[in-house]
């Protein structure tokens, strides 16, 4: 299909005046209100405002700038009906080929810790979801475009082509949808958290991050996808050297960095196919892992360490002894890195220590999800009941805390045995 008018009103102005110009440059008119015109126009792009075309004002503070008639029929207008081009020209109502839009940062806006309920739905997007909608809806004869990554390809094509295919608006329209369902999702699970423990209506959305190089099994596909907004957990782990991680990397890498935050004193946790196989905290991380190590110095081989301080230059040259295929921590000194580097393969991930709090323990079942609250809940001496004859000594008592955060990280029906900060036996 041919572009000859764009509508252009985005919230990220990433790229947008570079594909702005290239459009320009094209013959498309372009259409746009609000920051996305002032930016346009700086830029030396030639723009025509909404209201122009409306013949009606912005207003409400910019509530309401594009939802008007004189926009939404040229964007839904049919163009294979003559009776629907017939009434646009009859009202004087251009078609618009190209919408453009991306919405309010709501994500980022309720991802802020200090975030109001004000400020929250002030940044509820009205006029940009319908935009997308109206132009998805239409893509037969409207292209819409929500993702910046796109604009280069979009160029492309329509140099290359003279238009946009399609099959490509297909694409683009399927992928707007998916954007404002992410985008009302996210507002419908804010809004949500008011209510009861558990809504009645769980929306729930993700976006792709990764493909990785197989699942489980290597017959198996697999991605990983990413919770709007976050920024802790393993997701969002920064990686600094080793081959791409696996399906089996990451559950695994997921549960030691869990394991590890249960701990304030240093500690080392050692896992493999997703049960801690050595524990230990110390002084330091260096006793910390031999405690881990020597727990269970065959099952740890190869296997998933986290730490829960800076890896520094000593503690990577005892890591160093024996292969391990991720190590995971809140950072790792210069040399330390140098030092792990010379294992290629050997993958460093740099995660943030999670603050969330009050978060969902979700597992898919088949036709629908269990969904219970996050285990928090921390031993509190004064809660014991003793109901033996002999009370346990305080290093007892030491130990069986140990125990107990570690054993929540353990499958099935679990035992951990424990003396001295380090795990004698799992099982």
């Amino acid at each position: 299909m041919k572009i000859s008018r764009a509508l252009i009103s985005v919230s990220n102005k990433d790229g947008i005046v570079e594909f702005a110009r290239g459009l320009a440059e094209l013959g498309v008119e372009i259409i746009s209100s609000g920051g996305t015109a002032r930016s346009l126009m700086e830029a030396g792009i030639k723009v025509r405002r909404v209201e122009e075309i409306t013949g009606f004002p912005e207003m409400l503070d910019g509530r309401v700038k594009t939802l008007h008639p004189m926009i939404h029929a040229g964007i839904l207008a049919r163009r294979d009906l003559p009776e629907h081009m017939a009434q646009l020209e009859k009202m004087g109502i251009a078609p618009i080929d190209l919408v453009v839009v991306n919405l309010y940062p709501f994500a980022a806006t309720i991802a802020r810790p200090d975030v109001t309920l004000a400020e929250a739905i002030e940044n509820i997007d009205i006029g940009g979801p319908t935009l997308v909608r109206s132009a998805a809806k239409n893509h037969q004869g409207v292209v819409v475009v929500v993702n910046p990554v796109r604009y280069d390809a979009i160029l492309r094509e329509l140099r290359e082509e003279g238009g946009i295919s399609a099959e490509t608006a297909y694409h683009l329209a399927a992928e707007a949808f998916a954007h404002t369902a992410q985008y009302d999702s996210v507002i419908a699970s804010f809004l949500a958290g008011s209510e009861d423990v558990f809504p009645q209506h769980l929306a729930l959305t993700y976006t792709k991050l990764a493909d990785l190089r197989y699942g489980e099994n290597p017959h198996q596909r697999a991605a990983l996808y990413a919770e709007p907004g976050g920024r802790y957990g393993i997701t969002f782990a920064r990686q600094l050297q080793g081959k791409d991680l696996s399906f089996n990397n990451i559950g695994d890498a997921n549960a030691a960095w869990e394991l590890v935050q249960e701990f304030s004193e240093p500690c080392v946790v050692g896992i493999k196919h997703a049960n801690p196989c050595g524990v230990g905290v110390g002084p330091d991380l260096v006793t910390a892992w031999r405690k881990a190590y020597d727990a269970d110095p065959v099952s740890i081989f190869g296997g998933i360490v986290a730490c829960n301080r800076e890896v520094t230059a000593e503690l990577a040259a005892a890591l160093n002894e024996i292969f391990l295929e991720v190590i995971i921590a809140p950072g790792f000194s210069a040399e330390a890195q140098t030092i792990l580097a010379a294992k290629k393969n050997r993958i460093l991930l740099v995660g943030e220590p999670d603050c969330e709090q009050g978060a969902w323990d979700i597992k898919k079942v088949r036709g629908g999800l269990l969904v219970q609250e996050l285990d928090e809940k921390d031993f509190n001496p004064a809660d014991l009941k003793v109901v033996t004859k002999r009370a346990p000594s305080e290093k007892e008592l030491t130990d069986l805390f140990f125990a107990w955060k570690v054993v929540k990280y353990v499958k099935s029906n679990a035992i951990v045995l424990a003396r001295d900060g380090q795990t004698v036996g799992v099982g």
